[in-house]
Formats: structure tokens, C-alpha cells, sequence
């Protein structure tokens, strides 16, 4: 049993460093060629000593970044926030009434869950164009919202539920109705959970294509996924420019990251725990 241990234990390193590999490459020779100018011919695994910042006023000025950065922080901060109030707020029924009708409603969000979203990209498209909503926040903000919802509800109800119902009770004895003690006395507790539910969702959101580039064809309501890609199509020649745009589309996203780490990490093993 002992050498079966050590054997696991022999593959596991090696494993683990190519994994981490895989992932850290791609970014290392990003952030490389963002750095360096065109003219520069060595190796894209050196990083350079100096930092060339005409690739970010390229595309800054000719790839109009920071109007897509803008219009992406708007369209990912309503949805994060739509998310995790109606989230939280439709969780704490399903998770303290624990009926056969609410497991019918954990199961339907469930299959939702499963459901591909460009399965249904035309009737979509063909209803929010009724409703004249392409081309608009309110409109692109309402479909992000509702296809990340079901993860949302599905994080919050699993954590509340670990939550005791002695403290509901509690609450009831010194005269809080549902909503007060909600906002009272669940809500404080759910701050671990809530970061992992703003970074799951608030990257899906951020990083959303497929909607984007339906809904969105206005030119001055781009999204950075559709700003890069239309960038990257513009300056194929000029990759370090085309480097720097997607640097600048991706820091926020690993900003938001690191600001919440460590409440994500907790949410995530309390919710798998719970």
C-alpha cells in the first residue's frame, strides 16, 4: 500500500508542472510579445528588457479598447449584481422549504444548466428583436443574467441549506418576518459563497462571445471580446499590437481574481462540504 502511495505520489509532480505549464505558457508569451516591438526578432520566450507601450496606444487609438473595456464593465457589473441578489433571493426558499415541488425546481434548474445556449440562439434572437432589444445593455444585460442564473441559484441553495434553521427561528421568536430575516441574518453569512458566485459568473460574463456578437451589432456597444476579435482580424500583420489588446482584455478578469481568492477557494470547499 506503501509503494502504491509513493508511486502516485512519483507521477503527481510531474503532472501537476506540465499542467501548470499548459496553462502558463499561452500567458508568458503574451505578456512577452505585448512588451516587445515588431521589430524585435528574438526568441517569443524571452521576455524583454524594455516595454514598447506604442503596441498599447495602437490599440488604444486604432482598436478602440477603452470603449470596449467601458461598455464590457457596465454589461458584467449590472449582471453581477442582478445575479447575485435574485440568486441569493430565490435560494433561501428552495433551500428552507424542503418539498417535493422545490426538489421539481432544483432538478429544472439543473437541466437548464445542461441546455447549450446557441440551441436556442434564433428564437432568442427572433424575440428580442420584437422587442427591439438588440443592440442595447438592457437587452444583452437580461439574456447574460438569465442563462447564468440557474449556477447562481444552484451555489446559493446548496450553502444555505448547511446554514441551521435554528437561526431562522430565532430570528421569527424576536419578530423578523422572511424578507428581514433574510437580509439580517442569512445574508451576512453567504459572503464566501457570493465571491465565488461573482467570479464564476462575472467571468462567464465578461468573456461572453456568443451573445455578444448576435445581439450587440452596433459598433458603438462592442463588447472587448468583439473589440479584440475585430482587432485581431484589422492587424493580423502586427501581432504584438494585437497582443497588447488582448493583454488589456484580460487583466481585469485576473485582477478580480486575486482580489477574491481567497473567499472563492472558501466558498467553493464550504459549498462542496455543506
Amino acid at each position: 500500500m506503501v509503494k502504491n502511495n509513493k508511486r502516485a505520489a512519483i507521477w503527481r509532480t510531474p503532472l501537476s508542472i506540465f499542467i501548470v505549464f499548459i496553462h502558463i505558457a499561452p500567458m508568458y508569451v503574451l505578456i512577452g510579445m505585448a512588451l516587445k516591438s515588431p521589430r524585435d526578432v528574438t526568441s517569443r520566450w524571452i521576455l524583454p528588457g524594455y516595454i514598447y507601450k506604442q503596441n498599447f496606444e495602437i490599440a488604444i487609438n486604432r482598436g478602440n479598447m477603452l470603449a470596449g473595456l467601458y461598455n464590457t464593465a457596465i454589461i458584467t457589473a449590472s449582471c453581477i449584481v442582478l445575479i447575485t441578489i435574485l440568486g441569493a433571493l430565490a435560494a433561501y426558499p428552495l433551500a428552507r422549504n424542503r418539498t417535493k415541488f422545490n426538489g421539481g425546481i432544483k432538478a429544472f434548474i439543473l437541466g437548464i444548466m445542461m441546455v447549450p445556449p446557441l440551441s436556442i440562439l434564433v428564437p432568442l434572437y427572433t424575440i428580442m428583436a420584437g422587442l427591439k432589444a438588440t443592440s442595447t445593455y438592457w437587452g444583452i444585460i437580461v439574456i447574460i443574467t438569465t442563462f447564468q442564473l440557474p449556477m447562481s441559484i444552484f451555489l446559493y441553495t446548496n450553502f444555505i441549506s448547511a446554514i441551521p434553521d435554528t437561526l431562522d427561528e430565532a430570528a421569527s421568536i424576536d419578530g423578523c418576518g422572511p424578507f428581514k430575516t433574510f437580509f439580517l441574518v442569512v445574508l451576512p453569512q453567504l459572503k464566501p459563497i457570493t465571491a465565488s458566485v461573482v467570479i464564476l459568473t462575472g467571468i462567464s460574463c465578461w468573456n461572453d462571445y456568443q451573445f455578444s456578437l448576435y445581439m450587440l451589432q452596433s459598433p458603438k456597444i462592442k463588447t472587448i471580446t468583439l473589440t479584440i476579435a475585430s482587432f485581431f482580424a484589422q492587424n493580423s500583420s502586427n501581432v504584438n499590437a494585437a497582443a497588447a489588446a488582448a493583454l488589456m482584455g484580460i487583466l481585469p478578469v485576473i485582477i478580480l481574481f486575486l482580489s477574491l481568492q481567497k473567499y472563492f477557494i472558501q466558498g467553493m470547499v464550504d459549498s462542496a462540504i455543506k
